[in-house]
Order: C-alpha cells, then sequence, then structure tokens
C-alpha cells in the first residue's frame, strides 16, 4: 500500500505536467534538460546519508522527518503563481527548478535511509520475488494516477497553472499517507561497521570486485539512457504536436506493460540471477528510441505507434528495475549498506545528471533540422535519439562483464525463455505475458511476507 502510494506521488510530481508548467512559465529545452538532471544531480547526497547511517542506531526517525518535508516541498510553488500574479514567470521557473532540486536532494538523502531498512528487515530468499509482486502493484498504481491526472488535465488545459496546483495538493496528500503508513512497521538496528573513518566508509563498495563491475556498469548506462530519455516528453508535445493529455495516457500504458509481467519477472530474476536479466534488458532497450527517431510529425499516428512500443519498454523498465535492485540489496552487506547502495545508484545518477544538462543546452544551439536525404531530415532531438542508441548498444559490453558467479549465463536464460526451436522463438516476449508457467510450481510456499514498502 505504501509502495502504491508512493508511486502515486512521483508520477504527479515527475509526469510530463511538470515540463508543460515549465514551458508555460517560458521554459526552453534547457531548462527542461535541467529539470531532468535535478534528479540524478542530487544524488550525491546519498553519499552523505550513507555515511550519517553509519552513526545511527535506529533510522525511522530521520527517515521520515526527511520524507515528509521532501512530499510538502513542491506545495508552496504549486500555489504562489496563482497568489501572486504580478511576479515575473521567469521568477517562478527558475524557483520551480529550485525547489525541484530540493524535493530531489530529500529524497536522495531518504533513500539510502529506506533501502537499507528493508535489506535488513527482508529476506534475501525470495527477495526478487515479493520485489516482483510489489513493483506489480505499484505500476498499477502509476497506470492508474497517470489515467486520472491526464483525464484532469483534458478538463484543465487551459489553465495549467491551476491544473498544476491540483496535482501537487493530491501528490503531498498521497505522499504523506506512503511514509505515515511506516510508523508500525518493524526497524532492526542498524549494523555498524567496526572501522567508521570516512575514506574507509566510501571505498569499500569500489574494492569489493562484484560491486565494482556493477558499478562500472551503471555509469555508463545512466550516461546513454541521459542523452535521450529526458527529452521524450518535450519531443512528442514540441516537435510531434501531441497534446498533453493524450500524452499522459501514453505514459500511463508505459506503465501496464510492466504492470502484467513484474510478478513473472520477480521469479525469473529469482530463478536465473540478475546479471542474465539485466543482459537481456540492456540489449533490447534501445526499441523506444528507435520508435521515436522514426516516428512522423503526425499526433493521432504517433500516438497509435508508440503505445505498444511503451508497453515493452515498461516491461524492459520493469526487468531493470526488479535486477537492479534486488543486486543492491543481495550484494550489500549488513555493515555499510547505505554505502553500497549509494555508490551503486550515486555515481552513476551523477553522470546522468550531467549528461541531461549538456544534451539540453545542445538541443538549443543546434540548427533546427539536418537534411540527409531528399525526403528525410533529422532533427535535433532525434540526433540525441540515435546517439543514445548507439551507447545503448554500448552497454552491452560493460552488463556482460558483472560478476555474479552463482547466475546462469543469458544463453541458458534466452533458450528458458523461447525454447530451442525455431517456431517456439517467435513466442519470445509473450512468454512473459504467461500467467502459469513451469516457475510457478516451484515457487516456495512461505515467500516473504508482506512487508508495506516503497
Amino acid at each position: 500500500m505504501a509502495g502504491c502510494l508512493g508511486m502515486a506521488y512521483t508520477q504527479l510530481t515527475l509526469c510530463p505536467v511538470s515540463i508543460e508548467f515549465a514551458r508555460h512559465l517560458g521554459g526552453t529545452s534547457l531548462h527542461v534538460g535541467i529539470l531532468g538532471a535535478v534528479p540524478a544531480c542530487m544524488l550525491f547526497l546519498q553519499f552523505v546519508s550513507a555515511v550519517v547511517a553509519n552513526h545511527l542506531t535506529y533510522r525511522r526517525r530521520l527517515w521520515m522527518t526527511t520524507a515528509i518535508c521532501q512530499r510538502l516541498s513542491l506545495v508552496p510553488l504549486a500555489f504562489a503563481p496563482l497568489l501572486w500574479r504580478s511576479v515575473p514567470d521567469v521568477v517562478w521557473l527558475w524557483l520551480f527548478l529550485a525547489l525541484t532540486a530540493v524535493n530531489q536532494g530529500l529524497l536522495h538523502f531518504a533513500t539510502p535511509l529506506w533501502m537499507s531498512w528493508m535489506g535488513d528487515l527482508l529476506p534475501k530468499r525470495g527477495l526478487s520475488r515479493f520485489w516482483g509482486r510489489r513493483h506489480l502493484w505499484m505500476q498499477w498504481a502509476g497506470a492508474a494516477t497517470l489515467f486520472l491526472a491526464a483525464g484532469l488535465m483534458k478538463a484543465w488545459q487551459q489553465d495549467i497553472r491551476t491544473a498544476f496546483a491540483i496535482i501537487m495538493s493530491v501528490a503531498a496528500v498521497l505522499g504523506v499517507a506512503d511514509i505515515l503508513m511506516f510508523l508500525r512497521v518493524h526497524e532492526p538496528p542498524v549494523t555498524k561497521l567496526a572501522e567508521t573513518r570516512l575514506r574507509t566508509v566510501l571505498a569499500e563498495p569500489f574494492r569489493n570486485r562484484e560491486f565494482r563491475s556493477f558499478i562500472r556498469f551503471m555509469c555508463f548506462w545512466h550516461f546513454a539512457a541521459m542523452t535521450g530519455a529526458p527529452f521524450i516528453s518535450l519531443f512528442l508535445l514540441a516537435e510531434i504536436r501531441m497534446d498533453l493529455s493524450h500524452l499522459m495516457l501514453l505514459w500511463m500504458f508505459c506503465w501496464i506493460g510492466g504492470a502484467l509481467c513484474s510478478g513473472y519477472i520477480g521469479r525469473l530474476v529469482e530463478r536465473f540471477g540478475h546479471r542474465p536479466m539485466l543482459v537481456i534488458s540492456t540489449a533490447l532497450k534501445s526499441t523506444n528510441m528507435l520508435a521515436l527517431l522514426l516516428i512522423p510529425c503526425r499526433p493521432d499516428l504517433a500516438f497509435r505507434i508508440l503505445i505498444p512500443v511503451f508497453v515493452v519498454d515498461s516491461i524492459l523498465n520493469a526487468v531493470f528495475a526488479v535486477a537492479t535492485n534486488g543486486f543492491l540489496l543481495t550484494k550489500s552487506p549488513a555493515g555499510n549498506r547505505t554505502m553500497y547502495i549509494a555508490a551503486g545508484t550515486a555515481l552513476a545518477g551523477l553522470i546522468g545528471g550531467l549528461t541531461s544538462v549538456v544534451c539540453g543546452a545542445m538541443l538549443t544551439v543546434l540548427p533546427e533540422a539536418v537534411s540527409i536525404g531528399p525526403s528525410l531530415q533529422l532533427t535535433p532531438f532525434r540526433c540525441l535519439f540515435a546517439v543514445s542508441i548507439l551507447l545503448r548498444f554500448a552497454a552491452l559490453l560493460l552488463v556482460v562483464r558483472i560478476r555474479e558467479p552463482e547466475a546462469q549465463t543469458t544463453r541458458v536464460v534466452i533458450s528458458e525463455l523461447m525454447g530451442v526451436s525455431p517456431l517456439r522463438l517467435f513466442r519470445f516476449p509473450t512468454g512473459l505475458f504467461r500467467s502459469v508457467s513451469p516457475l510457478d510450481a516451484s515457487t516456495d510456499p512461505a515467500e516473504v511476507p508482506p512487508v508495506a514498502s516503497r
């Protein structure tokens, strides 16, 4: 339940309404690039959180205080432009970016505290199956939230400021309710390190050979993904001319695909390991960039074409999320777990954030279109998508080198999913949608208890 409420908050605060609000205030692609980079740039606070956590006995009070402040941080900005209409829009634009940075900074400070809490609380056996079920319900919650938000935007599309204020208010209520649900959740005490020198605490994840290979891949992957991902909504709004309500419905379909498959994906990760599932997801993650590169500038046709593309991409996102979270929680030791989690996400996020800002600045200086044929033009957005495709394929060279000795090989996993005969090969990825599979028979009846999680 808490995870579903947290997902609703996240979708309402980071959905395309924020981009449209920034554009309404006069924002350009540079501002959108900064907006996309802020969540990643603030990830350095995870390292600060990890250092603080090693001096705590319990995390609940600090985590809840930080998280509630984070959930309320955007509410003043949502109502300020309605109350003080004489203030120039550029002031509200930069204040919006600043408060978004505060919001994401508080989020990233709180994340390692919560993740280490869950890592101590949840048993490692069956963790990926539990994480898959959790992800399933969160994906449905995200889809439902975007559906309702799309209806709201259709009704208030002529008054984006009022719509933004309503959405941020609803998000704050749901977000605070998410945090308060943890008041009665059991918290084991922090497992402290005997050695607490800052240099030792910071360096430990990078000295771990298995974890270092994961960090290397995550850094390059964020560089590849953030070359194009932050600008998808802006591209569809500005170049394809898709209206905001249809864009939000498109993102809703993105969540539905993952919701259909997350439970099955969790069982796959539990059976085969994290590395082969990351390899498969990385190999196919260029699908959405390729579709955006080739999509025609017709909003109705683009909407119909992108629905199945986004559904497939959400399945791959679910694979990536379950596998990476599972790796972080199972490969990090109880002592210094917060620093392992920060090292696995924060450094990569900082690289991704810098990439987003640079790409946003490039969009403002690149020519409007470059002709590469008699009837084909490559716009700045499509240039970024093309570069992102190449980088995503290059990430395969690093993902296959993640060290996880107990995991199955990718070839074995693909053979299990597709079958060995040519005819059965065409069943993939439809096999991901099977509600009954041989894996169900091996599910441990003593599964992970339904502990509330985000």
